[in-house]
């Protein structure tokens, strides 16, 4: 094989030179002999000495847990393409009929992803005041606390103790986008703080609330963790705090029953404040049911609303999507 023959002190500006050139030939294990490195390529290159020799073949990493998973054959095309990353735990949905393989698909998960410590099923869907579900362990340690980051914080739970979705850390970020400097924001289901913490950079206060006692303790380890000063966490049912403050912006993430808030929502929001409403609803028609309820409690209390934004925020279960919808009140 086709080889630039180099002394070591020259090797690594010269293989930036032949990335750069596009003929570093991928997948062979670069080669040392004495004083001199041996790099693989693809063509002839001017101004470099030329060999001929043989190199090592790398071994491709697999890119999916379902590349190495001891299962039957039958059953890989029913394995899942996705799951969920928390911190250093993976959780995954497997329908019954993989449960008895579960195993074998977390010790697969384990192996293609290093960073990954632990794996979960998850064993129920999130239910309950605390919005928690089940979890079946699958594979590597017994634990279900962690550390995750985003958006430039961290945020350390217990993923069998409170709700978190890293799969909201690109809406997270888009209302942060929208948020404008000295605001008053009220989280009014903060969970461990992923609006909250992200929002309080540029915000003057933020009102953290949850029913969650485990939500609230994690919050306020979090924080410590993030050196968060202007966030204020309130443990306690919103419908006690709602009317009872006043916020520029309003964040109401709590999808299956947020509009059972939204007075308590509107209450607390300034004369033309925003409120960032979440939702499920059919793909045959997203908005028009959240936006008719929208529009009756805002009557109901003398309002008026104007609709800024609506989008999907991502798939929910077959033909279901969260949904996001930002409303500004007018009182």
């Amino acid at each position: 094989m086709l080889a630039v023959k180099v002394p070591k002190r020259e090797a690594e500006r010269v293989r930036r030179k032949l990335i750069e050139l596009g003929v570093l030939s991928k997948g062979y294990a670069i080669r040392r002999e004495g004083e001199f490195v041996l790099f693989p390529v693809t063509k002839p290159v001017e101004d470099f000495k030329l060999v001929e020799t043989d190199f090592e073949k790398l071994k491709r990493r697999p890119r999916s847990y379902r590349e190495v998973v001891n299962v039957p054959d039958d059953i890989k095309p029913l394995l899942p393409s996705s799951f969920d990353i928390i911190g250093d735990i993976a959780i995954i949905e497997l329908p019954e009929g993989l449960m008895p393989y579960g195993k074998a698909i977390g010790e697969a998960i384990l192996k293609v992803h290093r960073h990954i410590r632990a794996v979960f099923a998850k064993g129920s869907k999130v239910e309950g005041e605390y919005r928690v579900r089940e979890l079946v362990h699958l594979a590597g340690e017994k634990r279900t606390e962690t550390i995750h980051r985003e958006n430039g914080i961290r945020l350390k739970l217990d993923v069998a103790k409170v709700y978190f979705s890293p799969r909201l850390a690109t809406e997270r970020m888009r209302i942060f986008r929208k948020a404008k400097p000295g605001e008053v924001v009220f989280d009014m289901f903060a969970g461990v703080g992923p609006y909250s913490i992200l929002l309080a950079k540029k915000a003057k206060l933020v009102f953290a609330c949850d029913i969650n006692p485990w939500a609230a303790r994690y919050l306020e380890e979090n924080l410590k963790l993030n050196k968060t000063p202007n966030v204020i966490p309130i443990l306690g049912d919103v419908r006690k705090v709602a009317g009872k403050l006043e916020a520029d912006r309003i964040i109401m993430n709590l999808p299956k029953f947020a509009d059972r808030f939204l007075r308590e929502a509107m209450l607390s929001v300034k004369d033309g404040g925003v409120i960032h409403y979440y939702g499920f609803a059919p793909e045959e028609d997203l908005f028009s049911e959240h936006e008719a309820k929208i529009k009756a409690t805002a009557r109901e209390l003398g309002f008026k609303v104007e609709f800024l934004e609506e989008r999907k925020v991502r798939p929910y279960a077959p033909r279901q999507f969260n949904i996001a919808i930002d409303v500004r009140v007018l009182k």
